[in-house]
């Protein structure tokens, strides 16, 4: 990747650790509701974290209700021989939760978004694409610490794009691992 285009994810990557470090001592969990079966419900509402591999850099959710949740990505990617800065939005459903603990719940989720990715290619020519993201996941969503850590896999597919080779469609499977601390 090239540093220009890296220094945008890395200072986000700095500004949210920083955060992180700076957040309050007192922030924590709220405990679950008892006498739940196997549906997940949120104890958290908006957390910031890392997030790695495609793409690299900062992760945000937002709980909309118990079990829906808007999340966001901005970062460097890297595929298929061209590398540059992604974003992306997705409406997440938790409509299970595979493990209930007493440390952690383990939320199976799946969701529909869209993303942008802003990119050169290894001959150095620029593009860009805009298409639909749909991941899976788990979520290792701590009861007793305001943390989750989590899992997923994400289908791309570009609807609109820019140098793709005139390719008529380009699909992905991307994935990554992430940590976020929740503010609330």
């Amino acid at each position: 990747m090239s540093p220009a285009r890296l220094i945008a994810p890395l200072l986000v990557a700095a500004t949210v650790a920083a955060a992180v470090v700076a957040a309050p001592a007192d922030a924590e969990a709220r405990p679950r509701p008892a006498g739940r079966k196997s549906n997940f419900e949120a104890n958290k509402t908006f957390g910031l974290g890392l997030i790695l591999g495609q793409p690299t850099g900062l992760s945000g959710k937002y709980f909309l209700t118990a079990d829906t949740a808007f999340d966001f990505a901005i970062g460097g990617c890297c595929y298929a021989g061209r590398d540059g800065l992604s974003l992306h939005f997705t409406y997440l459903w938790h409509p299970v939760s595979l493990v209930s603990a007493e440390a952690f719940e383990l939320p199976l989720y799946f969701g529909l978004g869209g993303h942008f990715f802003d990119f050169a290619d290894d001959r150095g020519d620029d593009g860009a694409g805009v298409g639909l993201r749909a991941p899976i996941g788990v979520a290792f969503d701590f009861n007793n610490v305001p943390l989750d850590v989590f899992v997923e896999l994400a289908l791309f597919m570009d609807v609109l794009y820019d140098r793709y080779d005139d390719d008529d469609l380009y699909i992905a499977l991307n994935g990554a691992i992430g940590v976020r601390y929740y503010f609330n």
